[in-house]
């Protein structure tokens, strides 16, 4: 299988909420108060975090990415495997 056919799903133990403008990626495994467990996207990765549902190949993603975005498909496919290696630190997706 190629690279760009897997796919992957959000972690589940990650809450997604947008608060104030911010988009934010909340741990419920650890204490909430603990600052260093928040983490901020911007709008591309915000995009992508809905986009991991374990349906999508990261193809996919690239292309919607490349739709949505003025941004060119290496830009976008670069993009969007520096936001899965970064999320993948935290335990945020499963390959599916």
């Amino acid at each position: 299988m190629e690279a760009l056919d897997l796919c992957y799903s959000r972690n589940p133990a990650l809450v997604f909420r947008k608060i104030g403008g911010e988009c934010l990626l909340v741990p419920v495994f650890q204490n909430v108060a603990d600052m260093d467990g928040l983490y901020v996207l911007n709008e591309v990765g915000s995009r992508i975090w809905e986009l991991l549902d374990g349906q999508n190949p990261v193809r996919r993603i690239r292309d919607i990415i490349v739709g949505e975005y003025e941004v060119n498909p290496q830009e976008a496919e670069a993009d969007v495997w520096d936001f899965l290696e970064q999320i993948k630190q935290i335990q945020g997706v499963n390959q599916v």
